[in-house]
């Protein structure tokens, strides 16, 4: 694994802008191809089984869970519980995740938290990079299978789906319209037939007991970028269980996206190599620990305890609690530290995108910075 400095292309931006990755330079810099990262075929190898095996490593934690009704770390709403696991014994299909991974290209990719709810940094891991190998390293390789497999699993959930089904994210956020547009467009490819909404236009019919759009036509099916905790802390949340709505991703998946599911793999097992050590109580932690909110995204509240001193991210999380993480240095790559996010469609591995930033905690403001493999 070396990180390589690069000239960017010139047209990269109306290339971009083209293929609808229009928040590229959100921040200023995000997008950042003077530099990239390349990979050998062996540690390629290395983190797509580790993904395999997280993966079912959590499937593993989720029936745990839900066979021991461990659910009071999760802090969830009690009316929400029974709806999740209704949606578990049913077998609602999900469609994707993401496995952000401490990884140096010697030592074992190492799990620091599953983006298994709301996942984002899709358009540019998938389409975005892509269309950079194809024209910088066309005589090299990149492990980015995103977008077939994202066709190719939406063929798969059209029996288990009711049309249309509805893509939604909140207004006024680019980033998030983008992906979603993106994950539309893919299902529209498998012939779905797919909807944007805006979640603050969703509503509710007193008269048909079910969400509605803008025109008051039932939404059968609803994709939404929209965290689980919100939805079961809102007004209208407790109506889901008496509608036949069905969502991706499933309520299930709410265990897999706090970060309590940690301390859950690491006590069923323990030592695995592609784990840290997590508890749920400070007074368990190693040394040099990592602090992180039950519920967060951004990398907002994290803290890290070295012996070099605390490093912490401000936010608006951590109400319902924190874990407690052993600390997995970053790679340094002269002040470069980058985080690998694996993801899996349809749960099989299916490619690798890559933010970096200047310090240890990954923010919305991190880079992203293609690969290549050869």
């Amino acid at each position: 694994m070396e990180r390589e400095l690069l000239t960017p292309r010139t047209d990269w931006p109306n290339q971009f802008d083209q293929l609808g990755f229009h928040f590229h330079s959100l921040g200023d810099v995000y997008w950042d191809e003077s530099a990239c990262y390349r990979f050998s075929s062996s540690e390629i190898d290395c983190i797509e089984e580790a993904t395999w095996m997280l993966h079912e490593l959590c499937m593993q934690a989720v029936d745990h869970v839900i066979s021991n009704r461990a659910f009071k770390p999760f802090a969830l709403p009690d009316w929400f519980l029974e709806y999740l696991i209704d949606s578990w014994e049913a077998d609602s299909p999900s469609l994707f995740g993401r496995f952000d991974l401490s990884y140096d290209g010697t030592h074992p990719p190492k799990l620091l938290e599953y983006n298994a709810d709301t996942p984002t940094s899709l358009i540019e891991a998938s389409i975005a990079q892509w269309n950079w190998q194809r024209q910088v390293f066309p005589q090299y390789d990149q492990f980015n299978l995103i977008h077939e497999k994202l066709i190719t699993h939406w063929k798969q959930l059209r029996t288990q789906l009711d049309s249309p089904v509805y893509f939604a994210c909140v207004k006024e956020h680019p980033e998030d319209l983008g992906n979603i547009e993106y994950l539309r467009d893919t299902a529209l490819q498998a012939d779905i037939d797919g909807r944007q909404i805006f979640v603050e236009d969703i509503g509710w019919s007193v008269d048909q007991l079910c969400f509605v759009d803008l025109e008051d036509n039932p939404i059968p099916t609803l994709f939404k970028l929209y965290p689980w905790e919100w939805m079961a802390n809102e007004e209208f949340g407790p109506l889901l269980p008496g509608t036949r709505l069905k969502l991706l991703e499933p309520a299930w998946k709410t265990l897999l996206s706090s970060k309590v599911i940690l301390a859950v793999l690491w006590e069923l097992n323990p030592g695995h190599p592609n784990l840290l050590p997590c508890y749920l109580e400070e007074s368990l932690a190693p040394a040099e620990y990592v602090k992180k909110p039950r519920f967060s995204r951004e990398g907002e509240n994290v803290e890290i305890h070295a012996s070099h001193g605390i490093i912490s991210q401000p936010g608006s999380y951590g109400v319902e609690g924190f874990v407690y993480q052993a600390y997995a240095p970053l790679p340094d790559f002269e002040g470069n530290f980058p985080v690998i996010g694996s993801w899996t469609i349809g749960g099989e591995a299916a490619g690798i995108g890559i933010r970096e930033n200047r310090q240890q905690i990954t923010t919305n403001t991190s880079r992203f910075v293609p690969h290549y493999f050869n």
